[in-house]
């Protein structure tokens, strides 16, 4: 049986598969010395944790093999995309594919395609860092998969 799929925003989860996400965080970060402390500390059974440990990953988790293509709405102002640039690679993200329209009206848009496997940080911490950025008017992934 071919298995799907889906990207599902955290406000939609049950509980129980939030929880399960918080044990597997804190066996990862050596929080838990056991499965039944994690499950213990997150409130929820050994039977719920195994029953869904393999079936829900966090986004960055599943970010860290691949390509994520980002798109960005940027002033058309000197140095903006060296400073975008700059902390796109502070996080560790190896640029792939660069694509800027010609600004029109004080505006222009680029996509980066990113490899992520050495990224130091989570992909939403990233994101932050972008959109506090004073010339970044909007910022969004627009896809990732594996390369």
């Amino acid at each position: 049986m071919e298995k799907k799929f889906y990207l599902v925003r955290e406000d939609v989860l049950p509980e129980a598969m939030k929880k399960v996400v918080l044990a597997k965080q804190l066996l990862e970060r050596k929080k838990a010395a056991s499965v039944a402390e994690a499950a213990q500390l997150a409130n929820i059974s050994r039977g719920v944790f195994y029953k869904y440990r393999d079936a829900i990953f966090p986004f960055q988790a599943v970010t860290k093999e691949n390509i994520v293509t980002l798109f960005f709405h940027l002033e058309d102002r000197s140095g903006t995309l060296s400073q975008l640039l700059g902390v796109v690679a502070a996080a560790g993200c190896n640029v792939l594919t660069i694509h800027q329209t010609i600004p029109l009206q004080g505006r222009a848009n680029v996509t980066l395609s990113v490899s992520t496997n050495d990224m130091n940080e989570e992909i939403d911490e990233l994101l932050a860092k972008l959109k506090q950025l004073e010339f970044v008017e909007k910022v969004e992934i627009v896809g990732s998969g594996v390369y």
